[in-house]
């Protein structure tokens, strides 16, 4: 049976098709990895903060 689905010209890559459409910053931050880290390092930077008001 002849294949007639829609594909993707031969030259064209996916790596192309990412150079047409950029991503910002708000992709970026939208990963989970990159989320966890810093709120890591916010809690951190918050633990030492009160530390330094309230302890010391």
């Amino acid at each position: 049976m002849l294949d007639t689905t829609q594909s993707e010209p031969p030259g064209r890559t996916s790596v192309s098709a990412a150079a047409e459409e950029p991503r910002g910053c708000l992709f970026a931050l939208s990963q989970p990895p990159l989320m966890i880290f810093l709120t890591v390092i916010g809690t951190l930077l918050l633990l030492a903060a009160v530390h330094d008001l309230f302890l010391l």
